[in-house]
């Protein structure tokens, strides 16, 4: 904010003292000798006119200063250090403004305060079920066992079979979890390398061949691409970006449906790769919060799929770590589709 500097209250109060003082000295002149002289007057007025000036203007800033310094320090969660004492003036209307200003800036540090605390009670909440529900699963399979079910061959592999599932997805939780971490913090390196798209999304098709059979639903392109689409970008990351996101289209694709994946050009210097799925599609209010971590449209339905709830914040993050974008259009009973921008091969 641009401040007006005003010297109007200085200026008065300097006025009504040289005034004070010419009278007081006109008057000490008349009873003393009747006499006075005119240039020592007006040199002895302007002087201390000048002198009041500076001395009023100083005194108002800092006592202002400390004042306002006073209530930051007070209502601020941290010091006052981009408070200076050149920052305030003496005019009260742009004194106002800036203090307004303050003001809100602090009602609208104490709302993202507050969104964030509720998204952290609700984060520890989903992770506190996440974990809990894989670990009471396996704790009852060998409280089962160790209770003399050991012995019964058939049900002592079938639980620890059992039991092993609810172990290898609380280790997938804490491998998915771990990697978030690190991406947020940086620690986690993105290799930028040129490659192949259309060979990286056919590989994810041979590996996720046994489960989109087992739904019936098949994976294809949208239309055969003879030519090679090179893009930029860590081969390691994006495969998992397009394994999460096709095994989402198997999961949550309708039986006997198919999954269809396209690359094409979304910029001069960008591709686009979708994939579309015919499944049930997903509601406009969830679509803002899908990269939630843990976040489910249908909990029920998608702990029945398995998965660690972390999938989509994943690609979010894998993503966003290229410098990219990923985008979700969905529509109820015609399926969904999930997008995302690689850098072209330079």
């Amino acid at each position: 904010m641009k401040l007006k500097k005003t010297y109007k209250f200085a200026f008065k109060s300097s006025l009504y003292i040289t005034l004070i003082f010419f009278i007081a000295f006109l008057g000490a002149s008349f009873f003393i000798s009747h006499e006075f002289n005119v240039l020592l007057l007006i040199i002895t007025g302007t002087f201390i006119f000048l002198i009041s000036i500076v001395i009023i203007q100083y005194r108002v800033e800092h006592f202002i200063y400390k004042r306002i310094k006073n209530i930051y320090e007070e209502v601020a969660i941290s010091k006052a250090e981009s408070l200076n004492q050149i920052s305030i003036t003496s005019d009260m209307e742009t004194l106002s403004e800036k203090l307004k200003k303050f003001a809100d800036d602090k009602h609208l540090e104490i709302e993202m305060l507050q969104i964030r605390e509720e998204y952290r009670r609700e984060f520890l909440g989903n992770v506190s079920h996440e974990l809990k529900t894989p670990l009471f699963t396996v704790q009852g399979y060998l409280l089962t066992l160790t209770d003399g079910a050991i012995k019964d061959d058939t049900i002592r592999d079938k639980y620890l079979n059992r039991a092993n599932k609810g172990v290898e997805r609380l280790i997938n939780i804490v491998e998915d979890l771990d990697m978030i971490t690190q991406l947020e913090s940086g620690s986690l390196n993105i290799l930028h390398e040129n490659f192949n798209i259309v060979n990286l999304i056919q590989n994810v098709f041979d590996l996720l061949e046994l489960k989109a059979k087992k739904r019936n639903v098949q994976l294809r392109f949208d239309k055969v691409y003879d030519t090679p689409i090179l893009v930029q970008g860590d081969v390691k990351r994006i495969e998992q970006v397009l394994i999460n996101l096709i095994e989402n289209s198997i999961k949550y694709g309708k039986q006997k449906s198919t999954s269809i994946i396209s690359v094409d050009s979304y910029s001069d210097s960008q591709f686009i790769i979708r994939i579309a799925d015919e499944g049930e599609g997903i509601k406009p209010q969830h679509l803002s919060r899908l990269f939630e971590r843990f976040y489910r449209v249908d909990p029920s339905r998608s702990r029945e799929q398995g998965g660690s709830g972390l999938g989509l914040s994943i690609v979010k993050h894998i993503i966003e770590a290229h410098e990219q974008k990923v985008f979700v259009e969905s529509e109820l009973g015609r399926g969904s589709t999930f997008s995302f921008t690689l850098e072209k091969f330079k």
